[in-house]
């Protein structure tokens, strides 16, 4: 299967954000960016629904659009046609749709007051999920092994090297040109929002003195509000100026 036939027969509008939410989602999961990446797989999610929905009335809209219950509305699809549509369409798509939209909404995701802080685990949850809801609707639109369907999956990944490179030891900037100062907004960006230690950035950024690194690097940034540095905790916390700066001006991936 080429790449540009992949999911023709469903409309272009809704197979296009079908795959930019993916892809955003996977993205963001490669970053480290936990909280982005669960957000995505809810709304992936109100995607995959809307093609789903159309496919079983044989009517589709133009956009992916939320209902007004989403649990009730992916349990709905029970009561469609057995000797029509297949248990995936009716009951196996949809009830990994509501646990997708479940940590979303209720694992510290999508509003306040959630159980769980956003986190690996879950992240790696929404990544598998989505890619299995993707290869289930190739298999299904195309008629093919699920075999080639997850094979078609791989073909509409972003093939993308992000620029931070995590490991257990720490993290790394691929991109060895970038200023050291630079480097710190990188990984800074990378981190949740309580930040980093500055002894850790300067081990990151492999600054051979760390005082020097703290006194002209950090101070620095801290000065032009990219980033706030408090030298007697050691705590660097990114701000609004930085990822404004990060987001505009520095690649945050590498094309393979």
């Amino acid at each position: 299967m080429k790449k540009d036939e992949i999911l023709k027969s469903i409309p272009t509008t809704l197979r296009e954000a079908l795959i930019a939410e993916f892809n955003k989602l996977l993205k963001n999961y490669r970053e480290d960016r936990w909280e982005p990446a669960e957000l995505d797989g809810g709304r992936l999610s109100e995607v995959v629904y809307t093609i789903l929905k159309g496919h079983v009335d044989g009517n589709f809209v133009v956009k992916p659009y939320k209902p007004a219950n989403m649990v009730q509305a992916c349990r709905d699809f029970e009561n469609a046609d057995q000797n029509k549509f297949p248990r995936s369409v009716r009951i196996q798509i949809p009830r990994m749709l509501i646990s997708l939209y479940e940590v979303r909404n209720n694992r510290g995701v999508g509003h306040v007051g959630g159980d769980v802080d956003s986190n690996r685990m879950d992240s790696e949850v929404v990544l598998s999920i989505s890619k299995w809801l993707l290869a289930e609707l190739v298999r299904i639109f195309h008629g093919v092994t699920t075999e080639a369907a997850t094979e078609a999956v791989e073909l509409i990944i972003e093939r993308t090297t992000p620029v931070v490179w995590s490991t257990s030891h720490g993290k790394r900037v691929l991109d060895p040109n970038l200023k050291k100062w630079e480097q710190v907004l990188l990984l800074l960006y990378s981190c949740p929002p309580s930040g980093a230690k500055d002894d850790q950035l300067c081990s990151w950024v492999e600054y051979t003195n760390s005082s020097l690194f703290k006194s002209k690097v950090l101070a620095a940034l801290h000065k032009k509000r990219l980033l706030d540095y408090n030298d007697k905790t050691g705590i660097v916390i990114m701000s609004p100026l930085g990822v404004r700066h990060v987001e505009t001006n520095l690649s945050l991936e590498v094309e393979e």
